[in-house]
This record gives structure tokens, C-alpha cells and sequence, in this order.
């Protein structure tokens, strides 16, 4: 830990007193610190062309909403250092890096109209369309980021964009992680290749966006700790000081070191479209026609070299390896005719399809109790067409939106409606309401499933899942934004143990009510600053297999200052503190890679301590943490799923590196 922090320090020292060496010769020019140091990076400022300001490098997501390049370093950009590079406050991760993650909030899927591909445990890091931006920049932009693993492994984030000309972009970016991790068989090695283009004609009357994804999930399988793993799990946590080095995780015993899962991905998306009329400050109006094509395809495969131990997943139809996949086809396609006006607001009419094709290479044949015959279907495969809309409007600070699709012919149905309105007082103030209804199928691990072990073969015709939500959001800058949400949901699907502690598909016969209610605020008093969220959930009906925490909280006091002259280095250190009260956790099956209910094992109820050392230096944001600090004094002896060991006390830094040339 010493050396490691020595080394750190010592970087930020020699990078703080290279850029103090660089800035004395650059005057400031009423330009942000950001907005001079993306200049050539030679000889006096006076002899060089000023590079544009940093606004000009900008992200649009495939709904066209524009941010720019944000090289700032805020507690938010802490939040957000993590494998999944987004705030992962609802999560609480299983003990390697790369591994899946216990929700303490129930994900919410973005709309769709067709079953999900299943194994949803392993989609946290996958990348959908919506996760794809594009960009716009005036110069070269490279961003390389770079975080420690756990053991022999490190994950790297490279991402590289230019303009060609001020009409087209190209981005590519690799995202790679490996973990041996700090227990048996837990190795991850996960890649997500991405690569888009963008292109707007001359006279700005034709666009096109359009990405190719390719990503492969690897996780090793130990099914979490074996009975007398978790005695000896236990049992370590007594050891403390001069016994420390008793505590040595990789000899616990797992379930089994034999299995491993892989999800694969390829997409290609395409998004482009033609003004017929264009839209114009005179005219203030517009009318375009338009086309999405998404083709995807995706395959999950369990492999293990033989049968769980110990009859954990029952028997097995073979004794020596095992090894099933799963795959899906999925072609959609939809049309757009889109009319935009000055006073009326932005309506869009969709037309769409999609081609399916979802199962395994045979037909399974069983027989019943009764000595019946009982065929398992291989194949969920079809078409289906919809037809939906979209609406938006804002005039003087209010706004009205809607948006929703509906299936017309096919042999699933299904629909989603959003409607809502809001109110923007001022750059500091704003609320919006919302109300949303859908009809979807469960998905498919729940519909078909093909396994080598006896028990895990299945074909349902499950009710849609309905759910019903209103929501309102209260942004008051200097007070606290609050979000709070009411669902209903109708026909919920989950995965339970039955009697004999096999893990299967069912459907609720109770309707279930979920309030969750989310304050975010922050308050800065000179150098110091507190930042607090809390999110308060409260569920009724669903007989406790709609499990989730009461009470989450995540509260970070820190400081944060320009050190050195011309301000060199912005240093940002503190304390984080987060804590979700006890309750039944749900459990992770590795051979369908998803979260079952249960309610026989607490996990929570422990604070979670970690510090943080966070400076930037020009572009540079460099990031360095203890995590778990309380667990380093007591030794760890908590659960982040049943069987599944929590994470132990470690110090791990990285970095964000951003180039402008």
C-alpha cells in the first residue's frame, strides 16, 4: 500500500510541476483552463494558431441530444470510475471486476415491443444502440482510460475520433478488461469493439449514422462458496494483525473450478435520413422522411468439463463435459415520416418490423411423471409489424413529449406509451411529470430454455408483464433534486428455487406496487463540499419476491482546490460512505446467468467506506481510492449475493487522458 501510494503521489507531483513549467510562458486571454490547454502543445502561444474552445468538441446520442467533451474533475466523474464507466449507485458488485452485479433497484429495460435476449446478469457492460454516440470535433480527439484490476489484469478504455472534413466523422474505441480476481476460478476477460461514422451532406439535407458493435463477455464459473467455503470465509474474518496472512482468499474452497459463460454480440445499426423540406428561421418548418435499420445478432454458451458437485443443479442428461448455446436473430427495421415546426413542436410517424430468430440446433424429447411424451420446442421465430409515434414540443420554458409503439400482427403482442410534461423555470429550477404504460413478454430464458442438466429445460407461454408508472422529478439547483416513481406491475416474472432447489421460471399472481423516492443534494462551503444521495423504496403485494433494500444511502464529504502556481493541479480528496439496509438479496444462477428470489439470506446492513485522491493536471484526471477502508481493520465477512463473497479492502488507480491535436 505504501509503495503504491508513493508512486501516485509522485506522478501527480512531476505532471503538476510539468504543466506549472508549461503555463508560466501562456497568459490567460480570458479563456478557461480547459479552453488553453487544448493548444499545440510547443512553442509560444503567440506563434501558433489558437485551437477552438472545448465546446466545440461535441457527443450527440443517437437522438440527436448534443453535449461536449467535459474535462473537468467533479465527484460525479468519481461515481463514474468504475468498469461500467457510469454511476453505479443501484449496484452492488459481485466480488471480481467484470463480474455480474446485484441490482438494489430493479433495472428498468429501455422500451421494446419483443422478448430480451436472455442471460441478462451478463448485459450490464453490453453496449445497446442507445449506448452508441457520435461526434463532432474541429481537431483529432483520443481518450484513453485506464483503471487496476484485481489481480494479473488492468482495464483499458482507448477511444479515438476526428472529422475528415467539417461533414464526416469516424470514431473507433476498444474497451478490454481482464481479473484474475481474488478467488478460485473467477477470471474475467471481457471487449467491446465499437466503431461509428456520421455524415451530413452540404447542404445539410441528407444524414447518416451509423455504428458496427462487436463484444465478447467471458466470465469463469465457481457457483460462489462451497459450504465449507463460506466456514472458511467466515472464519477468516476473525483474522486480524499478526494472523492476517491467514486470510488468503484464494484458498477457499468454491462450488466447482470447471465452468465458463461467454455472451457475444455483433450489431450493425443504421440511422439515416432526407429533408423533403427543410426547416429554416423563415419558413419554421420541416418535413423528412427517414429509415432505422438494426441488425443484431447475439449467443450465450455455458460450458462445464462436468456435473456441479453435490447434485447442486440436479442430474445431468451426460457425465462428462457439458455444453450448451443459445442464439438469437434479430432484424428490425422502421420508417419515419417526420414533420417539425416552430410553434406545433416535432411529430414523427413510425412504421416498423422485425424478423426474430431465437433458440437452440434440436428439439429436446422428454417424458413426463406419467411416462407421457414431452417435446421441448428448439425454435421461438417469426415476424411481427408496429406502427407508433412520437411527439415533442417546447415553448418558453415548458415542454410536452410523448412517445409510444404498438404491435399490429405477429405472434407476440405488446405496446409502450410515455406521456409527460414539464416546466423550466431557469437554469436552476425545473419540474416534469410522467406517466408510462407497457405490455411485454418476459424474456426469453423464461419462454424457451434448453440445458444439458434434466431440470433446466422449459417451454412456457407466460401473460405479458404489465406495468404501470407515474413519475415526477424536482430539479432545485442549490436545494435537491428529487425523483420519485409509483409502479404497478402485473403478471411480474422471476426466477425462483422450487422443492427441490432447482431454479424455475415463474409468473406472480398478485399485482405488486413499488414507491421509490431519490434526493440527490450538495452543498460547498469554501474548499469543503458534502455531497448526499438517498433513495427510499417501499414494496406491496408479490408475496417478498420483489426484493429490494429499504433504504440506500451514499454520502461523500470532500475538499477540493487549485494547488501550485497558475493553478497546475485541481485536487479533489475525501470520504465516501455508503449503506443499504439488510434484506433478502437475490441469488445468482451461473448456468442461466441470472438473479433468482430468494428469502432465506439477508445480505446488507454494513457501511461501506471508501477515500479517495483524485487530481487533474491539464487533461489528465488521475484517480486513486482505497475501497472497502473499513473492511482493511476488520476483515471482510460480508455477502454481495448468497454464496457470493463481498469485496475485500483494496487501493486501486487509474486514469482519463483526453488529446486534443
Amino acid at each position: 500500500m505504501r509503495k503504491n501510494i508513493i508512486l501516485v503521489l509522485l506522478l501527480i507531483y512531476s505532471a503538476a510541476q510539468w504543466a506549472q513549467q508549461r503555463n508560466q510562458n501562456e497568459t490567460e486571454n480570458g479563456q478557461t483552463l480547459d479552453e488553453r490547454s487544448i493548444r499545440n502543445s510547443s512553442g509560444s502561444s503567440k506563434d501558433k494558431k489558437k485551437k477552438p474552445p472545448i465546446t466545440a468538441y461535441k457527443i450527440v446520442s443517437v437522438q440527436n441530444d448534443t453535449t461536449f467533451v467535459d474535462t473537468t474533475l467533479t465527484l460525479q466523474k468519481d461515481y463514474q470510475f468504475n468498469y461500467l464507466r457510469r454511476d453505479d449507485f443501484e449496484l452492488l458488485p459481485i466480488n471480481n471486476v467484470g463480474q455480474t452485479y446485484n441490482s438494489l433497484a430493479k433495472r428498468e429495460e429501455r422500451d421494446h415491443l419483443l422478448p430480451l435476449f436472455g442471460a441478462r446478469a451478463r448485459h450490464f457492460n453490453f453496449m445497446e444502440a442507445d449506448d452508441i454516440n457520435y461526434y463532432q470535433v474541429p481537431t483529432p480527439l483520443t481518450e484513453l482510460y485506464f483503471k487496476t484490476t484485481f489481480e494479473q489484469g488492468q482495464q483499458l478504455d482507448a477511444f479515438f475520433t476526428v472529422n475528415t472534413s467539417p461533414r464526416l466523422n469516424l470514431s473507433i474505441a476498444y474497451k478490454g478488461v481482464r481479473s484474475l480476481g481474488k478467488y478460485q476460478h473467477a477470471l474475467t476477460s471481457t471487449g467491446n469493439f465499437r466503431s461509428t461514422l456520421s455524415y451530413i451532406t452540404k447542404n445539410e439535407r441528407y444524414q447518416i449514422k451509423t455504428h458496427f458493435v462487436s463484444q465478447d463477455l467471458l466470465n469463469e464459473e465457481n457457483g460462489g462458496l462451497s459450504p465449507e467455503g463460506i466456514d472458511q470465509y467466515l472464519a477468516q474474518g476473525q483474522f486480524v494483525g499478526e494472523e492476517a496472512e491467514f486470510a488468503d482468499r484464494a484458498s477457499i474452497t468454491v462450488n466447482f473450478e470447471n465452468a465458463e459463460s461467454i455472451l457475444l454480440g455483433k450489431r450493425f445499426y443504421l440511422n439515416h435520413q432526407f429533408e423533403i423540406l427543410k426547416r429554416t428561421d423563415s419558413s419554421g418548418t420541416g418535413l423528412a422522411i427517414g429509415h432505422i435499420m438494426d441488425l443484431t445478432d447475439k449467443s450465450f454458451q455455458f460450458d462445464q468439463a462436468a456435473i456441479a458437485p453435490r447434485n447442486i443443479f440436479g442430474e445431468a442428461y451426460q457425465s462428462g463435459a457439458l455444453s450448451d448455446k443459445v442464439a438469437l436473430e434479430d432484424f428490425s427495421n422502421q420508417v419515419f415520416l417526420e414533420f417539425d415546426n416552430k410553434w406545433l413542436g416535432n411529430l414523427r410517424v413510425i412504421g416498423g418490423s422485425s424478423n426474430y430468430n431465437y433458440g437452440y440446433n434440436s428439439i429436446l424429447r422428454q417424458v413426463d411423471s406419467e411416462g407421457n411424451p414431452v417435446n421441448i420446442t428448439n425454435r421461438i421465430k417469426g415476424d411481427v409489424f408496429s406502427v407508433g409515434g412520437q411527439y415533442a414540443n417546447n415553448y418558453k420554458g415548458f415542454e410536452l413529449f410523448a412517445d409510444g409503439m404498438t404491435l399490429v400482427s405477429g405472434d407476440f403482442d405488446g405496446h409502450y406509451v410515455n406521456a409527460g410534461a414539464g416546466y423550466q423555470l431557469n437554469e436552476k429550477y425545473g419540474l416534469q411529470a410522467k406517466i408510462s404504460s407497457n405490455s411485454v413478454a418476459p424474456n426469453y430464458n423464461f419462454l424457451l430454455y434448453q440445458n444439458d442438466y434434466v431440470n433446466y429445460n422449459w417451454q412456457n407461454d407466460f401473460e405479458n408483464t404489465e406495468t404501470q408508472k407515474i413519475s415526477l422529478n424536482l430539479k432545485a439547483k442549490n436545494i435537491a433534486n428529487i425523483e420519485a416513481s409509483y409502479s404497478t406491475i402485473k403478471n411480474f416474472t422471476y426466477f425462483a428455487k422450487d422443492a427441490d432447489s432447482i431454479t424455475v421460471p415463474l409468473q406472480a399472481a398478485d399485482n405488486i406496487d413499488v414507491l421509490k423516492v431519490k434526493l440527490t443534494n450538495a452543498f460547498k462551503f469554501g474548499k469543503i463540499g458534502l455531497e448526499n444521495t438517498v433513495m427510499y423504496q417501499s414494496v406491496q403485494g408479490g408475496d417478498q419476491i420483489y426484493n429490494v433494500p429499504e433504504i440506500i444511502t451514499r454520502n461523500s464529504l470532500f475538499y477540493e482546490d487549485h494547488w501550485f502556481k497558475n493553478n497546475a493541479l485541481f485536487l479533489q480528496t475525501g470520504i465516501t460512505f455508503k449503506y443499504f439496509s439488510a434484506y433478502n438479496g437475490d441469488a445468482y444462477d451461473p448456468v442461466l446467468s441470472e438473479f433468482y428470489s430468494q428469502n432465506d439470506q439477508e445480505i446488507g446492513g454494513f457501511p461501506q467506506i471508501d477515500l479517495f485522491f483524485n487530481a487533474k493536471v491539464r487533461q489528465t484526471r488521475i484517480f486513486f481510492k482505497v475501497e472497502n477502508f473499513s473492511e482493511a481493520f476488520s476483515q471482510n465477512n460480508e455477502f454481495s449475493a448468497p454464496g457470493y463473497a463481498y469485496r475485500d479492502a483494496v487501493i486501486r488507480f487509474g486514469l482519463v487522458w483526453n488529446f486534443f491535436l
